[in-house]
């Protein structure tokens, strides 16, 4: 079995890379996507794209949109799609992935700490799994793929 994975939520720490490594070294056959991790190419591309804007509104706008563009269709041609929320800020946009991913049927692993039970709970409701590490997910991953733990 082939998976598509979208790798949704922070990105401050490598928690994406020690997934996809951990899962290589498993031989699992997976297919990683997801957002663009370079905080300024992200909040930046719209204005690069289109053109300057005064007001910051407009200009986190277009960055935004654009990035909707690769994020909604990832989400849209992936099998699973894993969120992470990690300590330290408060990520509105993996929520919006969660809601997202959750409305397209689409099978949700979501991945925090306990510190963030209660404010996760509705997300957390519309997962099929919810983890605390990295290694959970990719158990999760390979016992989709061939059915062993």
């Amino acid at each position: 079995m082939n998976l598509k994975v979208y790798l949704s939520g922070e990105i401050h720490t490598n928690w994406r890379d020690d997934i996809i490594k951990k899962c290589k070294d498993l031989s699992l056959q997976i297919e990683f996507t997801g957002p663009i991790t370079n905080h300024e190419l992200s909040d930046d591309c719209g204005v690069v794209i289109l053109g300057e804007e005064s007001n910051k509104f407009w200009h986190d706008h277009k960055s935004a949109k654009i990035n909707a563009i690769r994020i909604r269709t990832a989400i849209e041609k992936s099998d699973i799609v894993v969120v992470h929320f990690g300590e330290k800020y408060k990520q509105w946009n993996a929520a919006f992935d969660a809601g997202f991913a959750a409305a397209l049927s689409k099978s949700l692993i979501i991945m925090h700490n306990d510190e963030h039970q209660h404010a996760l709970k509705e997300v957390d409701a519309a997962a099929l799994a919810v983890t605390k590490s990295v290694d959970e997910v990719v158990k999760i991953l390979k016992y989709t793929i061939e059915g062993k733990i």
